[in-house]
């Protein structure tokens, strides 16, 4: 078995399997770390003895020996009750519990979303701890995606955990005013996960679609628990809406295909479909907060998604709808992306001018020199591109945009005028 399939099993079961143990055993820790221990025995195990018909049965059975291993020494440290009734507590609570999520009565994820999303913790901590625990999105990716060390997120997390354990907080979905006050943060941990699974910052891959899919499978489920909530209605439909262009991302070597580029052929029209008549309600609102963030940025999707052509493209509008998201947010990012937009209406030299100032704002971010070597590109100044090529290439730890930029770098003799990658297109 190769380490990349070990990589789509973590992927694709690390959230399903760990819900599954904290719903039946109640403890956080002792379900993460069995979990680990699990996929760290496939990887030894499955190399020379196979892969075995259920992977996720097989992991579940290794992480439930171990948190119960766990648990008999913690009783017998304790001497606080005989073995055979931890054993029998927790026969009892893996009664209850069936192997395939699909059969559970409630979503044992969204239990989980709702947990990691506790009071206990800061909107941003519990927006990190969902995207590791919930969908297994590693710890440099989580970081990445906050502008900070990998050391620095591993600290936050780990603090998080425990902020979370000692609070004593239910595995359960909150009711009334105590899930009105948790949506906002699950809103965020549904948007943050579906920007790992298009901006992943480390590996090959240009895209994770396993990662977006949950992601939008969550934001649904979170519009079938609150309906009518423009946040989520506007948040489904800038997923819906950058989902639906997955087929035409990459070419056939796996790199990037910039968004004027790709075969607009290969878009899911019927997603695109879906998520305009979700906006089409809250066109002309003036929703302010998180609602206001959200709106705007699908209708940016959405005039992307009705350009028949990239010349069809209304950059002007795109580009008004990015500075009314930047008086709302003051976000570097948000800016970032306008600048691409002030660029394709108004020329690279306005482009430019956006540009200026961010990159104190955005230290890691490798996007910032790449846009900035595309505009000077376009301008004619090669020596000021081969530069900020170069700056942005040294940042860049995804292979496949790295291979991009040095072919883009490779290639400043060629006739300017080139699309913009525009940071927005993989990082929504």
């Amino acid at each position: 078995m190769s380490d990349k399939d070990l990589e789509d099993v973590f992927r694709d079961e690390w959230g399903r399997l760990l819900a599954l143990l904290v719903a039946q055993f109640r403890r956080l820790d002792l379900a993460e770390d069995g979990l680990a221990d699990a996929f760290e025995s496939a990887s030894r195990t499955w190399g020379g003895a196979g892969v075995p018909a259920s992977p996720a049965a097989w992991l579940l059975t290794v992480a439930r020996r171990r948190v119960l291993d766990r648990l008999r020494a913690e009783a017998v440290a304790a001497r606080k009750e005989p073995l055979l009734l931890v054993e029998a507590e927790v026969t009892r609570a893996a009664s209850a519990v069936r192997a395939d999520s699909g059969d559970l009565v409630a979503d044992e994820r969204l239990r989980l979303v709702f947990l990691c999303a506790h009071p206990a913790l800061a909107p941003e901590s519990a927006a990190a701890l969902s995207l590791r625990l919930v969908l297994g999105v590693p710890t440099a990716d989580v970081a990445r995606l906050f502008l900070t060390s990998q050391a620095t997120m591993a600290a936050r997390l780990t603090r998080a955990k425990r902020r979370l354990a000692a609070s004593g907080a239910p595995f359960s979905v909150p009711t009334g005013s105590e899930r009105e006050r948790r949506l906002e943060t699950v809103a965020e941990v549904a948007y943050l996960a579906f920007t790992a699974g298009y901006a992943p910052a480390t590996g090959s891959e240009v895209t994770r679609e396993p990662v977006a899919a949950e992601a939008i499978r969550l934001a649904r489920l979170l519009r079938e628990l609150v309906p009518g909530e423009p946040a989520l209605d506007a948040l489904l439909a800038l997923m819906l809406l950058q989902h639906s262009r997955r087929d035409a991302r990459t070419d056939a070597d796996g790199l990037p295909v910039l968004l004027p580029e790709q075969d607009r052929s290969r878009w899911r029209h019927e997603e695109i479909a879906e998520a305009l008549a979700l906006l089409t309600p809250w066109v002309g609102t003036v929703p302010t907060g998180l609602a206001g963030e959200y709106l705007l940025q699908a209708l940016i999707a959405a005039e992307h998604g009705v350009a028949a052509s990239p010349e069809d493209t209304r950059w002007d509008r795109v580009a008004g709808h990015y500075a009314e998201l930047e008086r709302l947010t003051g976000s570097p990012v948000v800016r970032l992306n306008r600048a691409v937009a002030v660029a394709e209406s108004e020329g690279p030299e306005a482009g430019l001018a956006v540009l200026d100032g961010l990159d104190g704002a955005l230290p890691l971010s490798h996007r910032v020199p790449a846009v900035r070597a595309e505009l000077l590109r376009r301008t004619g100044d090669s020596d000021g591109a081969r530069t900020a090529y170069g700056i942005a290439i040294a940042r860049c730890t995804n292979e496949a945009e790295r291979t991009l930029l040095t072919r883009h770098r490779n290639a400043l003799d060629a006739v300017p005028g080139d699309p913009v990658e525009s940071p927005g297109d993989r990082d929504p």
